[in-house]
């Protein structure tokens, strides 16, 4: 369950694969709000901070296939 993941002492980067294929690495506890049907996660769409703008992505939670540790894959 993500909720166990976010709440991890200390926290370990993550990664959601959704059914879809595509995967989210989450690699801070801030990068993600966990709702009741749905997980919001905010991105940078660069490293540089004059350029950085945010983007966040809706995800379902009954399309999450599976969450596994960053340092699994």
């Amino acid at each position: 369950r993500i909720v166990n993941y976010m709440g991890a002492e200390p926290f370990r980067p993550f990664r959601i694969n959704m059914a879809s294929g595509k995967a989210y690495n989450i690699r801070y506890p801030e990068m993600v709000a966990v709702g009741r049907t749905t997980v919001r996660v905010y991105m940078h769409l660069s490293d540089d901070d004059d350029e950085a703008k945010d983007r966040q992505q809706k995800l379902s939670i009954t399309l999450i296939e599976s969450i596994e540790p960053l340092d699994a894959a």
